[in-house]
């Protein structure tokens, strides 16, 4: 197709509306312009073919045998458009929305809490894949997903969920019984760490515990580390948001208190799109967000 000899979608999209309202008053009415930019499209666009479309008829207008044609051709395009986009409309509607977490925070944030979601929202279905991995939102069709980090990943809007703080944890009995009350002392204790968790690393050691120098076992995912941990396997740094309800039920004791500034649990999405139900899942997570920091 030769673009370049295709009047504007404008001009078409105007001498559509003029023709099938009969009126360029009308026609101004439903495409929310003024009815001197209807007329103006319009006479461009006989400029442009060189051929008279619509005539003055006393208050009316009245489309020519060529102009009918052209109208005719143009609303049956113009059906078909809208008959493809409103299939997509209506795939995406039917669709669940797919959000991407990490595993640790997806079983020990956000599964607790969405029996609520549910509660609230049974026409919104979800889709929850948890991943270690950053997937690409639109290559891999993701509507959301939550992501620790900085907040800063390009072409994509992200908004913070919950702070940076980390937590030193270990199960209350061990704790007990070994007198651990500050990082050197957990020193003493085997620590669990997932593989790939360099920023918990580097903040322990930031503040002071080479955890070379400490009987450490690295397991593959956070999921395995939090049940290892839960299991009084030894200690470990977690993200604060996802061990401080085993701690507020007796579960898990916290030994320190950790800061990592501009850290934190992010909600990341594409600009510009919006999912049906995205906007009430959004809010939906900062209302968690606030009552758990409540």
């Amino acid at each position: 197709m030769d673009w370049s000899r295709i009047p504007s979608l404008s001009s078409l999209r105007a001498f559509e509306a003029a023709a099938r309202r009969g009126s360029f008053t009308q026609a101004a009415a439903e495409l929310n312009v003024t009815q001197a930019a209807i007329t103006q499209s319009v006479r461009g666009l006989e400029r442009d073919l060189s051929e008279v479309l619509i005539t003055r008829k006393g208050r009316g207008i009245d489309v020519t045998p060529k102009g009918r044609l052209l109208a005719e051709s143009l609303r049956e395009g113009f059906g078909q458009i809208a008959e493809g986009v409103e299939a997509i409309r209506a795939e995406n509607e039917a669709r669940p929305l797919r959000l991407s977490a990490t595993p640790g925070f997806a079983t020990h944030w956000l599964m607790p809490r969405l029996g609520d979601f549910w509660t609230r929202h049974p026409d919104i279905e979800l889709s929850i894949t948890p991943s270690t991995e950053v997937v690409d939102l639109r290559r891999d069709g993701f509507d959301m997903a939550i992501r620790y980090g900085s907040g800063h990943w390009p072409g994509t809007d992200a908004e913070l969920l919950t702070d940076g703080d980390f937590w030193v944890v270990a199960r209350a009995d061990l704790v007990k019984d070994s007198k651990a009350e500050c990082l050197e002392d957990a020193g003493r204790l085997p620590w669990l760490i997932e593989g790939q968790m360099q920023e918990g690393r580097e903040l322990v050691e930031r503040e002071g515990l080479d955890l070379d120098t400490v009987d450490l076992r690295l397991l593959t995912t956070n999921t395995l580390v939090l049940s290892a941990v839960n299991a009084g396997l030894g200690v470990s740094v977690q993200a604060k948001t996802l061990v401080e309800d085993d701690v507020r039920r007796g579960q898990l004791a916290l030994i320190c208190a950790l800061n990592h500034k501009n850290y934190g649990y992010y909600i990341v999405t594409i600009p510009g799109r919006e999912a049906r139900g995205l906007r009430t899942l959004t809010r939906w997570l900062r209302d968690q967000a606030r009552e758990t920091a409540e």
